[in-house]
């Protein structure tokens, strides 16, 4: 697998004023495709509480490069570029590709896991996000930290 792939469907609340996607909208795209990846590596919202930790992030960042617009066809990609071989740090790549595979915007998150009971930084204690995030498609220019 190269990366995780979905299409999105837009909504009219996704929209600005000059009716293309709004900034935040990307954003919202991005954080719910992780999760939705997260749980289908078997690392579960259930487990995460479970086993009291979460993913926090450090940054998050768009680049805008072509206006989307409802009714558009548009397929999310994401891949991982960075990370620790504990996998305790990390950063995931979400490109946004319009049905001409021409990409419509980048967005860069660099993160890491939290203890939610100390709220402070850890290593992922369960096995299970060192094996979901080791699985996780790694971008052509992926780099260990």
């Amino acid at each position: 697998m190269t990366s995780f792939s979905k299409e999105l469907s837009f909504r009219w609340s996704d929209l600005d004023p000059n009716f293309h996607v709004r900034h935040s909208a990307y954003y919202d795209f991005g954080a719910q495709h992780r999760i939705e990846i997260l749980e289908s590596l078997g690392l579960t919202m259930k487990v995460m509480q479970a086993q009291g930790f979460g993913p926090i992030l450090f940054r998050e960042e768009c680049v805008f490069r072509k206006e989307i617009k409802l009714g558009d066809t548009i397929f999310m990609q994401t891949k991982t570029s960075k990370m620790k071989p504990d996998a305790s740090r990390w950063s995931i790549v979400h490109e946004f590709l319009n049905k001409d595979n021409q990409i419509c915007a980048t967005i860069t998150v660099d993160g890491a896991w939290m203890d939610v009971k100390l709220r402070k930084l850890a290593s992922p204690t369960p096995q299970i996000a060192i094996d979901a995030l080791s699985i996780f498609p790694k971008s052509e220019t992926f780099e260990s930290l």
